[in-house]
């Protein structure tokens, strides 16, 4: 090891360790301990801090996000803007350094990290999505697209679930632009290991189509080195186990308090004489280690020239390629025409509605792509004409992500930060359980991943309680920064894609397994959340409102309650969360406050509906799991019918006159 990159090191150290001890907050070990790894890569890695969403770039996440400071040090030290300052303020508000990584709040960060295991996923999807770019893009002489993709991961990873589903899958697709390199400290914060975790991670890793390395020095770093550069040019994804200490250097070397405890001002003191830093004030480097960062930045800066130099080149001997590259990294044009291009007659489940759409923009949007968790011919999501990507052909648009949901939505994640396309996943509604902790992320991150989720009630029928969701809905509206969609109809069902492709965030498309006639009300108005389909002259006795397949029952319940000589607002609520964005006249015009008598209508729970309808307004819903019987007799017995919506209108209408 080279004196420059010892003291380097040392720095990046330090400055992890003095943050936490000021913070009083965090976890040194990791960043002490995988320091060597880290510097390895980012050396490694193609990269320019003056332009860091430069798109050929290499990427790199911090699966083990609680070791955060560890990728402060790098940024800081790289010149990404985050200052001394910033690293004094480690896990202070409004701080441009948080507890975890956070996309889009701190330059440099590439994903959302802390729920482990996930960040490894998101460098799946990453890598799928650079392999796709690749086989899109690149031509004889002019690789455009020929990055690597860096995961730095810790044991707890290894542990978690969703990094068997992912590294699975990533192997079947021998995605050889993926490097995983694995700090294997054995530490977590109930101790050692062994207790919980004594497999052979790499005999796993090349049971799943791997090619691994172990190292036994995590402080080799001319080993670690070279075994990223052995990692490249490879025929299937890259992992690399390094064998390290938790805390290297430490007092509290090899223990599991220095996971998520600072060391304590007496430990940092020890250790920065051991380093040889024992005159460096608090937050203190060297000159000599800024140069070497400064000039290992300009290292990147000259990749970035001359891919561009690339580019251009590749620019003027494929002009039609420069008119799909410039397709696939802008806004998509012509969603308002969606409506035209989607005509639905009679009675049509959503979820055959939602093909149709989707292949509608897969026309519009060429960089349209996804799949479904092993389920593309019940959730209508293959889209037709276009291959299946697979090992040996990266360059179709549809995706087996197999029977593995959390890894499929965080797959979907990774593909939408590497950039240049729009993802979309798909399973059974019931199953968004699987998958929600990514579609969290989702929403953190504002990626605008769109979720298919079919089979969205108790029209399920015969399979039963299991796969009948009833919380599913008032969980996914729960997470903040999701438009939860359920359409009425196939025209609804155009209204929701053309607001998942404009939102900032993740939306969930709830969608039915049976038919649904097709109102000839509905349209453009749901894309604001709620809106009026049929409006009686005069004050309304009572407003009735649904969402999805419980639509249609609010037309036979007003002409029921019509015969009575009541009058009934019809209001469709497809998306609550944009109509609560809508102002507040608008509001009122759809739910006017004069009218007290009010019913929802949802084959779900009820949870979150007293915010529209009132504590004194009543609810067809249901509270209690399904039953598994035909659909027909499960809505009836669950009082789905248009006289039970009329009979409690009925009792609204009473209680609203007293």
């Amino acid at each position: 090891m080279k004196e420059i990159d010892r003291l380097s090191i040392s720095a990046m150290r330090v400055l992890a360790a003095e943050a936490i001890q000021k913070a009083n907050s965090g976890h040194p070990g990791m960043p002490i301990g995988a320091a060597s790894m880290a510097y390895a890569i980012w050396k490694k890695m193609r990269h320019n801090p003056a332009d860091p969403n430069w798109y050929g770039r290499d990427r790199f996440i911090l699966s083990s996000g609680h070791a955060s400071m560890l990728e402060y040090a790098l940024l800081h030290l790289y010149g990404y803007g985050v200052s001394i300052e910033d690293i004094k303020q480690f896990r202070q508000l409004g701080s441009k350094t948080p507890g975890h990584p956070e996309y889009g709040h701190t330059v440099g960060v590439e994903a959302t990290t802390g729920p482990l295991g996930q960040g490894f996923a998101m460098a799946v999807g990453m890598a799928m999505a650079r392999q796709h770019m690749a086989a899109k893009f690149n031509k004889d002489g002019f690789n455009v697209i020929d990055g690597y993709v860096y995961t730095l991961m810790g044991d707890g990873c290894m542990m978690e679930g969703i990094t068997s589903e992912a590294a699975s899958l990533a192997g079947a697709l021998k995605l050889n632009c993926l490097i995983a390199v694995y700090d294997r400290n054995k530490i977590t914060i109930e101790g050692s290991t062994d207790c919980t975790f004594t497999e052979d991670v790499g005999k796993r890793f090349e049971a799943y189509g791997w090619e691994v390395r172990e190292l036994p020095d995590g402080e080799d770093v001319d080993a670690i080195e070279a075994a990223l550069d052995a990692a490249k040019g490879r025929s299937c994804p890259q992992l690399i186990i390094v064998n390290s200490k938790i805390a290297h250097g430490t007092a509290k070397e090899g223990m599991a308090s220095s996971h998520g405890s600072p060391l304590g001002d007496e430990n940092i003191r020890l250790m920065k004489e051991k380093l040889g830093l024992a005159d460096m004030e608090p937050f203190a480097v060297s000159d000599e280690v800024y140069q070497n960062f400064k000039a290992l930045a300009e290292k990147g800066a000259e990749a970035q020239r001359k891919w561009e130099r690339t580019l251009e080149a590749y620019f003027a001997q494929y002009p039609d390629m420069k008119a799909q590259w410039q397709a696939y990294h802008s806004p998509v044009d012509g969603l308002e025409n969606l409506f035209e291009l989607c005509k639905f007659e009679g009675k049509v489940a959503t979820r055959a509605a939602s093909g149709t759409v989707l292949n509608k923009l897969a026309e519009l949007a060429p960089n349209l792509i996804g799949g479904s968790a092993d389920l593309a011919p019940s959730n209508n999501t293959e889209l037709k004409g276009i291959p299946f990507i697979s090992a040996d052909d990266f360059s179709g648009r549809n995706i087996h992500f197999g029977i593995r949901e959390f890894a499929m939505a965080a797959i979907c994640n990774g593909m939408a930060l590497f950039g240049g396309m729009h993802t979309f996943c798909a399973t059974f509604m019931v199953f968004s359980d699987y998958l929600k902790p990514a579609l969290r992320l989702s929403a953190l991150m504002h990626l605008p991943v769109i979720y298919v989720l079919t089979h969205d009630s108790i029209g399920v029928g015969e399979d039963g309680p299991t796969h009948q969701p009833i919380e599913h809905l008032a969980a996914l509206r729960a997470t903040p920064n999701v438009n939860v969609f359920r359409p009425a109809d196939g025209n609804e069902t155009v209204a929701a894609y053309i607001s998942a492709m404009n939102f900032d965030g993740p939306t969930a498309i709830a969608l039915s397994r049976q038919g649904l006639p097709t109102l000839a009300e509905t349209g453009m108005g749901a894309l604001k959340g709620g809106y009026v389909l049929r409006r009686p002259e005069g004050t309304p006795d009572v407003i009735l409102m649904a969402t999805g397949s419980e639509v249609e029952l609010l037309y036979g319940a007003a002409d029921i309650l019509a015969e009575k000589g009541y009058k009934a607002q019809l209001v469709s609520m497809p998306c609550l969360e944009l109509f609560d964005a809508q102002d507040e006249e608008y509001k009122e015009s759809v739910l006017p406050g004069s009218v007290q008598a009010r019913v929802a209508v949802e084959a779900a729970s009820d949870f979150g509906w007293h915010k529209y309808i009132g504590f004194g307004g009543k609810t067809v819903s249901v509270n209690t799991f399904g039953a598994s019987a035909p659909a027909g007799k499960l809505f009836a017995m669950y009082g789905f019918t248009a006289e039970n919506v009329a009979a409690k209108a009925l009792e609204a209408i009473g209680e609203a006159r007293r």
